[in-house]
């Protein structure tokens, strides 16, 4: 019989040796249980000629077709990364919906000899578990923002509290994105349910009677959406605001953007957007000041004349009113040590209130 997982602090507990996704690669890299190692029962193409066929021909030549392949390519798998794993082996597999793919491939591995077993639903059930998590109900546990302008290092300041043991969620790490005009990372974002499913195993990592430090993004990390139970429970909770002077941040965003900041063709790319909203000249001028390699008095003039101003704009709305401010003079390993410091004074304040 298939294995049931009825949540997912079951699933992620499994105790199998190892979990393979037999899905396609393009399936595979959209999304996939964490951990999962992907041998394709069928390979990209061979998924889209099969539903070709199902389509146009009849879906008893689709399964014939297919059942020659997944044969085919399970020899191959078995051959290759399989062929090292003694007779204790124990893997759990699954497909789709659980069904034809992992069946056939769980099937020949227990002719062989090995204790293969299926999951009930396959993806799909899994992925009913992440959205359960992530939709279905207010989330627990309980968060605190650390906001503050472009800059300000709060990013750079969320391993700083990990290491005095204060739980974080780096939104921005698990998007792929800075979170910004021009914070996108080499290699791209993820699918949405790709970061869905690396958000629900961080939050199912924490514990829910501790607070649980998230940097204050709006409800879009570049191209993905933030689940709405997390945007409403960012949206009511207190912050602790970080301050630095605009020297500092401005050396700092020039360290921390080097890659984009001294491209000019690239950053006229990312900045073409912003002429309708701070207008040709002041757009020109920072391109201008890319392509002479200023990096830092570039970083100084997009506070000034782009962060700050929506910065100031996107707090124009009703917060919850407890909030502290701690000031960092410093932005350096330092100063970010003693920033850390005093962020951790601060949560045992927001407890007490």
């Amino acid at each position: 019989m298939p294995a049931n997982f009825p949540t997912l602090s079951k699933l992620l507990a499994h105790g199998y040796d190892d979990v393979i996704d037999v899905r396609s690669p393009a399936e595979f890299a959209e999304d996939h249980i964490p951990g999962a190692i992907n041998l394709p029962a069928l390979d990209n193409d061979q998924r889209a000629e099969v539903g070709t066929v199902y389509k146009q021909v009849s879906p008893f030549d689709a399964r014939k077709i297919g059942a020659g392949m997944v044969i085919r390519n399970v020899a191959s798998h078995i051959e290759g990364p399989l062929a090292d794993k003694d007779g204790g082996w124990r893997p759990l597999l699954y497909c789709w919906r659980g069904g034809q793919r992992s069946g056939v491939f769980g099937s020949l591995l227990k002719e062989i000899g090995w204790r293969a077993e299926t999951i009930a639903g396959g993806y799909q059930s899994f992925r009913r578990l992440v959205h359960h998590t992530l939709y279905d109900h207010p989330l627990p546990q309980k968060f605190v923002l650390l906001d503050g302008y472009t800059g300000t290092a709060k990013t750079a300041l969320l391993p700083y509290l990990a290491a005095r043991g204060v739980q974080i969620i780096d939104l921005e790490e698990l998007a792929q994105h800075r979170g910004s005009l021009l914070g996108a990372m080499p290699g791209g974002q993820p699918a949405q349910k790709g970061f869905e499913t690396a958000l629900a195993v961080a939050l199912h990592s924490l514990d829910p009677d501790e607070q649980v430090i998230v940097e204050a993004e709006s409800s879009k990390i570049g191209k993905l959406v933030l689940p709405p139970s997390l945007w409403q429970a960012m949206q009511v909770a207190p912050r602790i605001v970080v301050d630095a002077p605009r020297a500092e941040r401005a050396a700092y965003l020039a360290q921390a953007y080097a890659d984009v900041l001294a491209d000019s063709e690239r950053l006229a790319q990312r900045l073409a957007p912003l002429r309708r909203v701070r207008g040709h000249s002041v757009v020109d001028h920072w391109i201008k000041l890319s392509a002479e390699g200023a990096v830092v008095d570039l970083s100084a003039a997009l506070i000034t004349d782009h962060y700050d101003p929506a910065y100031d704009k996107s707090r124009h709305r009703p917060q919850d009113g407890t909030t502290e401010r701690i000031m960092s003079d410093h932005l350096g390993n330092d100063g970010l040590e003693r920033t850390a410091d005093a962020i951790v004074k601060a949560l045992r304040r927001i407890t007490l209130q």
